[in-house]
């Protein structure tokens, strides 16, 4: 596969109804925000892990698009099935001595595991396959606006144990934020998807790929704490020329998201304005929306 030969910056938008969608284990799982500003916040790792998912959905967990970091897996054994196709011993945390094998190895995880082409990831282990940097790069989202997470009490229906079946039932507590528009920012870098002697070896089918994920990967993780996420619009910004004809932060300006004047309290995506300034746009910049 052809590594890809343009950089593209794209804008995310999604939504969550009565839901949490990134709670913080070291906060009780309340719903992140910004101290300052109240705004709601996603993780990059959040999205990525949803990423992940839906690949390996699609794909049936087989290479090319097999996903490297994996709930529970054992990454020495991930490293260990590049050294087994190559036939190589693994020395306890060094790479191979030589170079050409070294590189080989860490080419292998590229071209075997989607997540490690586009993310990179650090292979150091006992099992040492090298380390790469990915070409894909998101941010935190933040919402729209601040959120007002509400915390609503439940109740336990069954119990554990048989001596404990006359007991009153137990209460407990769940957080969710009525409604929040979450923006994000992406970022696909050309130099470092590369071939694989450069690069990760990031494709034009891996970049559709992202971009299918990006659109369709909530439908595949519902839960009671997401069961209202969406994914609303992906706008993204391709460059003529592998380094970029135009900063990033400049191009993401021109897409304007906020409430509706004639609204009050938000609380559905078409409450929001969305516009994207397409006059005047930078030579060797065209603008796609995904969604």
């Amino acid at each position: 596969m052809t590594a890809i030969q343009n950089r593209y910056d794209f804008v995310y938008l999604f939504d969550i109804i009565n839901g949490n969608p990134n709670g913080d284990p070291d906060n009780g799982n309340m719903p992140r925000q910004d101290i300052n500003t109240q705004a709601g916040l996603v993780t990059d790792v959040c999205l990525k892990r949803k990423i992940r998912n839906y690949v390996d959905l699609k794909n049936n967990g087989k290479p090319p698009y097999a996903i490297y970091m994996q709930e529970k897996a054992v990454l020495n054994n991930q490293h260990k099935l590049a050294y087994d196709a190559l036939g190589i011993t693994p020395t306890p945390k060094k790479l191979p001595k030589d170079e050409q094998q070294a590189r080989d190895l860490t080419a292998w995880m590229c071209k075997n595991f989607y997540d490690v082409r586009a993310f990179g990831a650090v292979m150091t282990t006992d099992v040492n396959s090298g380390q790469v940097r990915g070409p894909v790069q998101l941010s935190f989202s933040q919402s729209v606006g601040a959120i007002v997470p509400q915390e609503i009490t439940i109740t336990r229906s069954s119990v554990t144990n048989v001596k404990d079946a006359d007991k009153e039932r137990t209460m407990g507590r769940k957080y969710i934020v009525p409604y929040g528009l979450y923006r994000g920012h992406g970022y696909v870098s050309a130099n470092l998807a590369g071939d694989e002697t450069k690069g990760t070896g990031f494709s034009e089918d891996d970049l559709n790929l992202l971009f299918d994920a990006l659109a369709n990967m909530f439908e595949h993780d519902r839960s009671a704490a997401r069961m209202e996420m969406n994914a609303q619009r992906l706008i993204v910004f391709k460059h003529a020329t592998t380094l970029g004809n135009h900063p990033a932060h400049k191009l993401f300006e021109r897409v304007s998201v906020g409430p509706r004047k004639d609204v009050g309290i938000p609380r559905k995506f078409s409450d929001y304005f969305v516009t994207v300034d397409r006059d005047d746009l930078p030579t060797g910049v065209e603008i796609i929306e995904k969604l």
